[in-house]
């Protein structure tokens, strides 16, 4: 058995020529660790999603350092200067403006680059959305699908939708306020009203809200009301062992007449599902 010994004993951090994956709070300052603050503190320089927000973390620890923005609109473009400062042999600091560093932002991108330039990439754990909100739910967590956000493009979106309809293990999305009720209306649309969900919003803040059970008690709860704060939604697979109690042979039949006669898979769904009184997954399924 070959065993990398090398990264087992390490100096005192930070050390040189290292890039560090620095976990940060989700909205609780407290939940930062000991080790995570001596390496913002005395790493070359912190390379941060938003400046602005990374110094809030900074001034609320008194800390002092050198930020450079690193985000998705400029990240490709400085990943180039900080190999070159790691070849000089400065540390870096790698955080977004809350959690990993590395989800749903162009971090990948740099630790890939630090990998294949030979150095050392060391991991800072903290605090995750995703993973909070999961073993917050209640749900199935052995085993789970992260889709970060929904694509903006219909087709693309759709696709994922379609996706979780068949899922049988836990969904986990992130989503924009903004943007969430248009996602419950998809869910309900695709899923149907009583697919189990939990959404959770503001996680480990004062106002923290976890919402649930299902698709038409959260369209409920948020109602007219103006959706603000990091939201983050857990959805619970299906069971494969449930069974259709529906004609499949004959929606089965009706769905491929529709979709040769030039309607879309989407279209042609929601029309046998409102004749049905079915939902849209209970078509999908057949397809």
């Amino acid at each position: 058995m070959n065993i990398n010994l090398s990264l087992s004993h390490r100096g005192d951090e930070p050390e040189k020529s290292v890039l560090y994956i620095v976990g940060t709070p989700i909205g609780n300052f407290n939940d930062i660790s000991a080790r995570a603050l001596n390496i913002l503190k005395n790493v070359s320089l912190i390379a941060c999603e938003d400046t602005r927000q990374t110094k809030k973390l900074m001034n609320k620890f008194e800390i002092k350092n050198k930020l450079i923005s690193f985000n998705k609109n400029n990240g490709f473009e400085k990943i180039s200067g900080i190999i070159n400062d790691l070849k000089i042999g400065k540390s870096i600091a790698l955080v977004s403006d809350a959690g990993m560093p590395g989800i749903c932002d162009p971090g990948e991108e740099l630790v890939k680059s630090a990998r294949l330039n030979k150095f050392d990439v060391i991991c800072i754990p903290g605090a995750c959305a995703l993973i909070t909100a999961l073993v917050a739910s209640g749900m199935p967590s052995s085993s789970f699908v992260f889709n970060g956000f929904l694509p903006k493009k219909k087709k693309n979106r759709e696709q994922v939708l379609l996706e979780i309809t068949k899922q049988e293990k836990t969904t986990v999305l992130f989503e924009s306020p903004h943007r969430l009720k248009k996602l419950l209306n998809e869910l309900k649309d695709y899923c149907g009203g009583e697919r189990e969900i939990q959404v959770f919003r503001e996680l480990t803040k004062k106002y923290e809200e976890q919402i649930g059970n299902n698709v038409d008690m959260v369209i409920n709860f948020f109602g007219e009301k103006e959706v603000i704060g990091e939201i983050t939604v857990v959805i619970k697979g299906i069971n494969k062992k449930q069974k259709l109690n529906f004609d499949e042979f004959q929606i089965r039949s009706e769905l491929k007449e529709l979709i040769n006669a030039g309607l879309t898979l989407s279209a042609a769904s929601k029309y046998i599902a409102k004749k049905n009184n079915l939902t849209k997954s209970e078509i999908y399924s057949l397809y």
